[in-house]
């Protein structure tokens, strides 16, 4: 690996964390904000759809606005307007002033993905395995967001965290602008890709979005619940530590062990034929989030953690199949499409799930997830089909 593309996987890779902390913080201080601001489940559910619905809605202006911009642009205007938004949130005096700020929030973290995508795929030559490294990125930050929330929480005040990770991207634009040096557009499409595609596959696109969609409805509907499921069904488990701590400290172990699961992926990806190997993945999700929904303590935990690596060992494969089934002129545009899918639309499932909280139980919400992921799996087989040798 060349220095450059040490230097391209470092700059995403600490975008990737912070954007997962940013947007993660949210689900594990539902119990804080619960109890703060007198609001049930079902709208704090709504209130998680609002912020994760603008992080997909900006990802197609986003994925356009990397082909004539390019990426480092694009990543000073997330890290600079997503750090303003979290100090917003952090300052806010009232319940709508940090919907609000939320909202902004998502829409400035919605830029990141395509832009960082996109130059990975662009500028790293073996893709699967940069896909993985910076997966592991965003996993670690997928970890550290619950954590770091539920600790400054309980030693500070929740709007400490918000505060924190909005100096943290803060600091990372700096990084940004000195680290890679502004190139024009014109000059940067000038030069070979490393993984360069002449054609767009729109069957298999098409049908990659559509197992995607449905991947991110599931991914949204166990994070938003995850931590009050861990505070509400671990009592046995470290009973001297506070319900509140519970819903930090357990997703965060869920998450740490995505870690492992886009290391998973990434092996999988390099040995095996990537759609066939999708299908399996996706498959495997469904009793890990079945057993969620039925145990408790121990085993609640274990299939937490077995979810964790099911789950996020699709992200190397998937990311790295856009980059097949897309023209390289127009892949900031397909990474774009893909996460206004994955998380804009997937987002809905997160108040829908409130609302099988609020009226069977946080449980509830597991098997419901198990279910929907059926249909993802039905997609993924006929993506094969139109995939080829892909």
């Amino acid at each position: 690996m060349t220095r450059f593309e040490k230097i391209i996987l470092s700059i995403t890779g600490g975008s990737h964390l912070s954007v997962h902390a940013l947007m993660l913080a949210l689900p594990s201080l539902i119990p804080v904000l619960r109890d703060e601001f007198s609001v049930g489940l079902d709208t704090l559910g709504f209130v998680v759809t609002v912020s994760a619905f603008m992080f997909g809605l900006g990802a197609i202006p986003a994925g356009w606005a990397e082909k004539r911009f390019g990426g480092r642009q694009l990543l000073l205007i997330y890290q600079a307007g997503s750090s303003i938004s979290a100090l917003l949130v952090a300052l806010s005096g009232s319940f709508q002033m940090m919907v609000v700020g939320l909202g902004f929030m998502g829409f400035f973290c919605s830029i990141y993905h395509p832009a960082g995508l996109t130059l990975i795929s662009h500028r790293v030559k073996s893709l699967t395995r940069g896909m993985a490294i910076h997966g592991i990125f965003g996993s670690t930050g997928s970890a550290a967001g619950p954590l770091l929330a539920t600790t400054l929480a309980a030693l500070i005040s929740w709007r400490s965290a918000y505060a924190f990770l909005g100096i943290f991207n803060g600091i990372l634009a700096i990084s940004t602008f000195i680290a890679i040096p502004y190139r024009k557009r014109s000059a940067i499409l000038e030069e070979e890709f490393a993984n360069h595609e002449e054609t767009t596959n729109k069957p298999a696109l098409i049908l990659y979005f559509l197992t995607n969609a449905l991947m991110g409805m599931a991914y949204y509907g166990f994070t938003t619940f995850m931590p009050v499921h861990f505070a509400e069904n671990t009592n046995a488990i470290l009973p001297n530590l506070t319900a509140n701590m519970k819903a930090g400290i357990f997703p965060t172990m869920v998450f740490i062990a995505g870690v492992g699961g886009q290391l998973v992926g990434a092996r999988i990806g390099e040995r095996f034929h990537k759609p066939t190997a999708l299908i399996f993945i996706i498959a495997a999700n469904i009793p890990f989030l079945l057993l969620m929904g039925y145990t408790s303590d121990l085993l609640l935990i274990l299939s937490g953690i077995m979810l964790g690596v099911a789950y996020f060992s699709n992200q190397p494969i998937g990311n790295t199949l856009i980059a097949r089934f897309t023209h390289s002129q127009n892949r900031g545009l397909g990474y774009g499409i893909s996460f206004f899918l994955s998380f804009g639309i997937g987002s809905f499932a997160a108040g829908f799930s409130g609302l099988i909280a609020e009226n069977m139980g946080v449980a509830a919400v597991f098997p419901a997830m198990g279910i929907l992921l059926i249909p993802s799996v039905v997609f993924a087989f006929f993506m094969r089909r139109a995939a080829g040798r892909a």
